[in-house]
């Protein structure tokens, strides 16, 4: 798991250490940097799945060098598969320290420490690696781990989803990817896979536990979608099927007549929200120990009753050993989190919150604590206070 993500003249950030935990909101003002802190995560996988980070290329000189080390021809690939971020220009934070900027970013897990730093070439997307901060042996202050696949981050091969604000949109037919739904188990940054995925992965089992929905017709990955989409829509179900001699897999939803009848729609006559939730849901259900899962604003197109409802979602996929990192800018989704550690879903420290605030040329965040009891030790200034200052407008 990663415990800490730090930026240096990343986007917004001159300099930050933010923890991280099980379950990780990230809340604020539009333009305070809560996107930057998904994407920096993703860029960082993104450049390592593109070959652009290769550790098996730089461990031995890591090795020789025994903490640091140069590496020509690797670096920071800005525009990839998870995230379009520009240029150079773009990535580098106006007020950089430097007399030359540089950018770094960097990750704990557990006694580990990784980090990278990179050149600033204004005009280009793949921004060069000036050195690598690896863990160090004992005599440096930390316990290198042993064996070759021990030096690459975890969260570098772990299973991985990042699902971006802008999802799918209901629509009859999605793709039939058989290397990234099913090779790669990956869901696509819109969710575009997550048909696929779920035709193909429908009988598989959801772990007991509390991700497991009590009122699901089996353990099935598919019928525990239809349950805690059921919570949105009561008496729903899903269909996922292949269509024969085309690319394109069919989504349907079915909902129980008075006559016990079930009448197959399309996602096109069935409300926004259901389609746009559905690569949450699937991506929380198929998640297992160990799993990063980076989402944008869960709550889009729901009722505050939904919202809540991705809440204890994405707690119940923490509790069970995935990593969830969420943007929001819903109260309803925090209050849901808040709920989740006073019904024991969460301990206290598994859910950590993080208000960004920005004045236009960079951000600083605060962190409120939750206890058991699911209240906070601190409500700052703009940290979702808007219905008791307009209420306070309506009755003063």
């Amino acid at each position: 798991m990663i415990d800490r993500l730090t930026l240096h003249n990343y986007k917004a950030f001159q300099h930050a250490e933010i923890p991280l935990g099980p379950l990780t909101l990230l809340t604020g003002l539009n333009s305070s940097g809560k996107s930057s802190v998904l994407q920096s995560l993703a860029l960082l996988r993104q450049s390592y799945e593109s070959g652009d980070l290769a550790f098996s290329s730089i461990l031995p000189q890591a090795r020789q060098a025994g903490l640091r080390t140069s590496v020509a021809n690797q670096g920071f690939l800005l525009n990839g598969e998870l995230v379009g971020l520009g240029t150079g220009e773009d990535v580098l934070h106006e007020d950089f320290t430097e007399e030359e900027p540089r950018i770094s970013l960097a990750v704990d897990e557990g006694p580990y420490h990784y980090g990278w730093t990179t050149e600033y070439e204004a005009e280009q997307n793949l921004l060069p690696l000036l050195d690598v901060d690896l863990p160090a042996n004992s005599e440096g202050g930390r316990e290198r781990p042993t064996g070759p696949a021990a030096v690459t981050p975890a969260f570098f091969t772990a299973p991985f989803q990042y699902l971006h604000a802008d999802r799918i949109s209901p629509a009859e037919f999605y793709p039939r990817d058989h290397q990234v739904a099913i090779g790669r188990g990956f869901l696509g940054v819109r969710g575009e896979h997550t048909v696929n995925f779920l035709r193909h992965h429908r009988q598989d089992t959801v772990p007991a536990g509390p991700l497991r929905h009590p009122k699901a017709t089996s353990d099935g990955l598919i019928d525990q979608a239809a349950a805690w989409l059921g919570d949105l829509c009561p008496g729903v179900d899903i269909k996922a099927e292949a269509i024969k001699g085309a690319d394109v897999v069919s989504l349907s939803y079915g909902f129980g007549g008075t006559s016990g009848v079930t009448k197959r729609r399309r996602p096109t006559n069935v409300g926004f929200g259901l389609t746009y939730v559905l690569p949450i849901v699937v991506a929380c259900l198929s998640a297992r120990p160990g799993s990063l899962i980076l989402l944008e604003n869960p709550e889009a197109h729901l009722h505050p009753q939904g919202q809540t409802q991705m809440a204890t979602l994405a707690a119940s996929a923490a509790a069970q050993g995935a990593q969830v990192i969420m943007e929001t800018h819903s109260d309803h989704v925090i209050n849901g989190v808040r709920l989740a550690v006073k019904q024991g879903r969460l301990a206290p420290g598994q859910a950590v919150f993080h208000y960004f605030r920005g004045d236009g040329t960079g951000v600083n965040f605060v962190s409120p604590r939750v206890d058991e009891d699911g209240m906070l030790d601190q409500w700052p200034s703009g940290f979702f206070d808007e219905l008791e200052n307009t209420l306070d407008q309506l009755i003063g």
